[in-house]
């Protein structure tokens, strides 16, 4: 009982901004290297396409493990995890300010987002044991928040670092950062209790061969590699995924959480949150070329047309967090998601040449749309989880972002190499399609609630 009235203030308030601080620096360092790749080659006697290793290789290490940690986090403490996750990080970034050579970076970059994964997995299931269950869309809120600022700060931040000084700093940064978050979450982080199953290392490492295995593929297929080598992965994905998933049926409390993706809410929210993420990704990658290659704007003015979105969200996930505590995040998810979709179907028909308000509102929209729609969904996903396999829920999150994420730029690559001149309208579109799919899974779950309670009644 005492688990569900979170910690006391302003214990509370010191905890969730050691939360903020972590996951700002988690999501940022992912989109400032994207801004930084040019310079990075260039400083580094490196190609372009090689220089792409300093994304993957962090996008990477965070994929394979954030499952595994968030399976440890229930077995050792949430707050081990992420304190661990956070030191991890900020040692990391101090091995890329210093790295001399392209291959030293992107292997730093992979203990790097291992720390990040510690972060990532956990951040929501400590969340749900900062605040009170009553409460808890407003902290899943914030956490919301947090991310999609530091999504779209991200390209400018590393743009005013990168004007006055070299890219070094980029990662350099992090480190008092990162030290002042180690001690804030020693000081104000709550602990909670595990259990003492033993860890399931092999499944841990089948985990990592599936999801990297997957995003080999997924990545693949976007870039057109020979179908023989596709083929061969395909395969493999597919047996060791068939192994991994038997041997995860056989475990109370499996690392890939098959006992949550029975509960139907949960599946159904997985399925709205990686269709969701999907779609904004689709929309994310392709928008900057049909801005720049389409409607003929300079890279200052794409960046600014892209900021309603993100800028939207941080409005709209607050008082979507508060709804969220009283009413269903099938509902509230189902309308967002419309919004979102509606938001993509007027970019698609906008014309040839339009104004920058008639695009600005737009993005507003989609911008509030996809706010209504995730602190609701990350609530439920948590909610419908028992409080034991918190860790689970939370590592589930990221990985069905991240999922989504990856899904949505391996869609976008495919178009773009079938159809270059009409790919971004095209990838919009697909992106209002998937964004509707999104839509309609969130409201079955209206139906799930209300078979679940007949279940309760009966």
């Amino acid at each position: 009982m005492q688990a569900e009235q979170g910690i006391p203030l302003p214990q509370r308030y010191w905890a969730i901004v050691v939360i903020a601080l972590g996951i700002t620096l988690a999501v940022l360092d992912g989109a400032i290297a994207n801004v930084a790749l040019p310079t990075i080659a260039r400083d580094l006697h490196a190609s372009a396409s090689a220089s792409i290793w300093v994304v993957n290789a962090y996008q990477l290490s965070i994929t394979i493990s954030l499952l595994p940690l968030a399976s440890l986090g229930d077995r050792i403490g949430y707050r081990r995890i992420y304190t661990a996750g956070l030191a991890l990080f900020t040692v990391a970034s101090l091995g890329c300010s210093l790295a001399g050579s392209l291959t030293a970076l992107a292997l730093v970059r992979v203990v790097q987002g291992f720390g990040a994964a510690g972060i990532m997995s956990v951040n929501t299931a400590l969340v749900r044991t900062i605040y009170p269950a009553t409460r808890l869309g407003r902290g899943i809120a914030i956490n919301a928040m947090v991310v999609a600022v530091s999504s779209a700060v991200g390209p400018t931040v590393a743009s005013a670092v990168l004007s006055v000084a070299s890219w070094p700093w980029l990662f350099a940064i992090n480190v008092p950062i990162g030290i002042v978050a180690v001690v804030g979450a020693l000081r104000a982080l709550p602990t909670n209790p595990g259990h003492d199953t033993p860890y399931d290392y092999l499944s841990a490492l089948m985990n990592a061969i599936v999801f990297g295995l997957l995003i080999f593929m997924i990545d693949g297929l976007g870039h057109g590699e020979a179908a023989g080598w596709l083929a061969a992965q395909a395969l493999a994905f597919i047996v060791v995924g068939y192994v991994f998933v038997r041997r995860q049926l056989t475990r109370p409390a499996p690392l890939l959480p098959i006992d949550l993706l029975k509960i139907p809410i949960f599946a159904l929210s997985i399925a709205t949150s990686v269709c969701s993420f999907c779609a904004q990704m689709l929309a994310f990658v392709s928008l900057p070329f049909l801005f720049q290659n389409v409607f003929g704007f300079d890279q200052v003015q794409t960046g600014l047309l892209i900021t309603p979105w993100p800028f939207v969200i941080v409005f709209a996930a607050p008082i979507a967090g508060v709804l969220s505590d009283r009413y269903s995040a099938g509902l509230l998810g189902g309308i967002g998601l419309m919004a979102l979709t509606a938001g993509l179907v007027l970019l698609t028909t906008i014309g040839a040449h339009p104004s920058v308000f008639a695009i600005a509102w737009r993005m507003a929209l989609c911008g509030a749309g996809f706010g209504i729609f995730q602190s609701p969904n990350n609530r439920q996903m948590l909610s419908a989880a028992p409080r034991e396999r918190s860790g689970g829920a939370s590592g589930m999150l990221g990985t069905a972002r991240l999922t989504g994420q990856t899904v949505g730029a391996a869609l976008v690559a495919l178009i773009f190499g079938v159809s270059p001149k009409h790919g971004p309208m095209i990838a919009l579109t697909v992106a209002a399609g998937v964004a509707g799919l999104a839509s309609v899974v969130s409201f079955m779950r209206l139906r799930a609630q209300d078979s679940a309670r007949e279940r309760v009644s009966a």
